[in-house]
């Protein structure tokens, strides 16, 4: 019987295949490293103070952003007129961070030595989480990069400093962030509705070099204004727990909160701080897609990171 496929190659469908973040190749050996951004999982859930499940979100959010891998020479976007991530930008997915189950401290330190790997090899890390805790080790593998700003898009502050006990959960990554010393501040964006952080809480943040805006505030000063809030010149780490959005478009997560932003408030914004500053870090954290039959949730999160992965590397050919 004759070969199966086509003259022309492999079709490489969404659905085919080993799912990579973007269908990308993938490299086991973390000292091997050459690219330009290094995917890395951090499926870590034990941080979570209610519903779990985010722990899933590594798998989803790469078989998701499979649906964004048709082989075309990059995305054409006809609003921009601009093609983002040609194939010269070159994306590695590193798997997974390896997971101790019930063991924060050892989980959280291959988190670190992940995102470490990656520095080390001149990649921007983006880390797929996983709760928000997993922001503190990428965070802490930052402490020999020089200084960093923290851009915060999130329902919640995550500025708790210790409650019963915990210190290292998914609402303490800001406060970890902002004790720092390499990290000159936060903006912290989206934070709305009886929040899991007390009214000391933000004044805490405030007094520790924290800008809050609601996705109210964000709305009225638009996404010029809101990006404004972060410090010229500053060096960028972006933190996005998906519970930023509204429910309505992004349910798969384990605290959701209405009133959120919508697809292309947050994209804008990550848009105007493309252009005007230097990116050197991302996570995207609290995908749980237990809680979305749809799927949606997943897909939102691996088209936002594609999106800002685009913005990224058009400024810097741009710059």
């Amino acid at each position: 019987m004759a070969g199966h496929g086509y003259e022309s190659g492999r079709l490489d469908l969404p659905f085919v295949g080993i799912s990579t973040f973007g269908k990308r190749p993938y490299v086991a050996d973390w000292d091997a490293l050459d690219a330009d951004v290094a995917i890395l999982g951090a499926p870590f859930d034990f941080g979570t103070q209610w519903r779990s499940g985010a722990r899933f979100g590594p798998r989803a959010v790469r078989e998701a952003s499979t649906l964004f891998s048709f082989g075309h020479a990059g995305a054409y976007d006809h609003e921009d007129d601009e093609t983002y991530l040609p194939a010269s930008v070159r994306i590695v997915d590193m798997g997974d961070a390896d997971i101790v189950h019930t063991d924060t401290f050892k989980s959280h330190a291959n988190i670190e030595a992940g995102v470490r790997a990656a520095l080390k090899a001149g990649a921007l890390p983006v880390t797929i989480g996983g709760d928000h805790s997993i922001n503190i080790p990428c965070i802490n593998a930052f402490d020999d990069q020089g200084d960093i700003h923290v851009l915060q898009i999130d329902a919640h502050l995550d500025f708790v400093d210790e409650r019963h006990g915990v210190r290292f959960g998914h609402g303490n990554p800001m406060r970890r962030a902002a004790e720092k010393p390499y990290v000159t501040g936060l903006t912290q964006v989206g934070i709305r509705n009886v929040s899991s952080t007390a009214k000391e809480g933000y004044a805490d943040a405030r007094a520790m070099g924290s800008s809050i805006l609601s996705v109210r505030q964000a709305r009225r000063l638009g996404p010029e204004g809101t990006i404004a809030q972060i410090p010229e010149g500053a060096r960028v780490y972006v933190t996005i727990d998906i519970d930023a959005f509204c429910p309505s478009i992004a349910p798969g997560t384990g605290t959701p909160s209405h009133g959120g932003f919508l697809y292309y408030d947050v994209l804008e914004m990550l848009q105007v701080l493309a252009k005007r500053y230097e990116v050197v870090g991302i996570d995207l954290v609290e995908v749980a897609p237990d809680y979305d039959q749809s799927g949606s949730t997943a897909i939102l999160a691996a088209q936002v990171l594609l999106n800002l992965l685009g913005f990224v590397f058009a400024a810097r050919d741009q710059g």
